[in-house]
């Protein structure tokens, strides 16, 4: 196998292999990228058996073949050779490696050792701008469950359906303390979902990291799986085999006190509590009255800090205690300049949205105080 390709392209296909290969695994395989050189292309390919990434690179091929190497080394060796252009051969199992002066040389394992891929062409496919999709995870993903025996939590909801005449796509995340849901609208025909799919959080990130917000890209599904292709690689995530929690029932039925307030002002002044808040105490003490808002935070190991925030109120005096990392990560994905903050009464819980329209709503429950 012998074949030359463009640094910069090389290294981008590499590159996004490093998130789905195995690092800690018994079958040391899996630590490996597949390379499959064909006719005037190659063909980089990862899988840690739940996610499988393929993509497309055009290349100067001199004798076709294929070999598996350390995705780790090779990325490393990439980054740092200087040339334009990479030179790689390989003979038995030996990949050599060279740019300009540089030379590397490094074994590889046989490729039919490697898990066998098959690349799908007929899978149904639906346009949609990437911009999208990479909003709808950036919206919800950061309320994901991080505790693992909870596999249904650990990742997000995507369900497909109809809003009027438009297609949307609704995307919801929990861990039982907060929820966060987006929605988008698609101009063309969107996923047969049912009852919705979940998509782990692993895979939601390849995902996340593979999409260009600018392009168009495309998502299906198969086989149990969440398909993606963009213009050079195919991205196939194994769904989790579980029930979502009815997450409308949480949605609140009985508005709260609503109050619109600047987000870049009200976000750094929590970032401001959140300075003196640790592991074992993260709450915000926020005080509603006639024109103000207050904000606190107290912490026996590290300080107290304290803000005052004015504001358009004249109801009754309230006090609620949040997570005050939970309202940072709630505020800090809305692209708006105004938030409405929806207060819940007693220990009810609490809403943000946007001011402009229904597209993002992220529910938060309060802390005693």
């Amino acid at each position: 196998m012998e074949f030359k390709i463009n640094r910069n392209t090389f290294l981008d296909g590499i590159q996004k292999t490093l998130g789905i290969v195995e690092k800690k695994t018994t079958i040391p395989i899996l630590n490996n990228i597949l390379l499959k050189v064909e006719a005037s292309k190659i063909k980089i390919i990862a899988t840690d058996r739940e996610i499988i990434l393929i993509s497309d690179y055009e290349a100067e091929v001199v004798e076709k073949g294929e070999i598996t190497i350390s995705a780790k080394k090779i990325y490393e060796m990439v980054r740092e050779i200087q040339g334009d252009i990479i030179n790689f051969v390989q003979k038995n199992n030996i990949v050599k490696i060279s740019s300009q002066r540089a030379f590397y040389k490094i074994p590889g394992l046989p490729a039919e050792d490697f898990p066998s891929i098959v690349d799908e062409q007929d899978i149904p496919l639906y346009k949609i701008q990437g911009s999208i999709i990479k909003d709808l995870i950036n919206k919800t993903s950061f309320a994901m469950a991080t505790d693992e025996t909870r596999k249904n939590l650990n990742g997000v909801l995507l369900e497909a359906g109809m809003d009027g005449s438009n297609h949307l796509l609704r995307m919801v995340a929990t861990d039982g303390h907060r929820l966060a849901m987006a929605k988008g609208f698609t101009s063309g025909a969107s996923l047969k979902a049912g009852k919705g799919i979940i998509i782990p959080r692993k895979g939601l990130m390849e995902i996340k990291k593979i999409i260009d917000e600018n392009e168009e890209i495309k998502i299906g599904l198969h086989k149990n799986m969440f398909v993606v292709k963009t213009e050079n690689t195919l991205l196939k995530v194994s769904l989790v085999d579980a029930d979502y929690p009815d997450y409308k029932k949480v949605i609140p039925t009985e508005k709260g006190i609503s109050v619109v307030l600047e987000k870049e002002y009200f976000l750094h002044a929590l970032k401001r509590m959140s300075v003196v808040s640790s592991e074992r105490y993260g709450g915000v003490i926020l005080s509603f009255s006639e024109g103000k808002l207050t904000l606190n935070s107290t912490n026996l190991d590290v300080g107290e800090a304290t803000e005052e925030i004015d504001i358009t109120y004249s109801g009754e005096v309230i006090d609620s205690g949040f997570n005050v990392n939970y309202l940072i990560d709630a505020i800090s994905v809305i692209n708006k300049d105004q938030i409405m903050f929806e207060v819940g009464l007693g220990l009810k819980p609490s809403l943000i949205k946007q001011t402009e329209d229904d597209n993002y709503l992220c529910i938060i429950m309060p802390l005693k105080i």
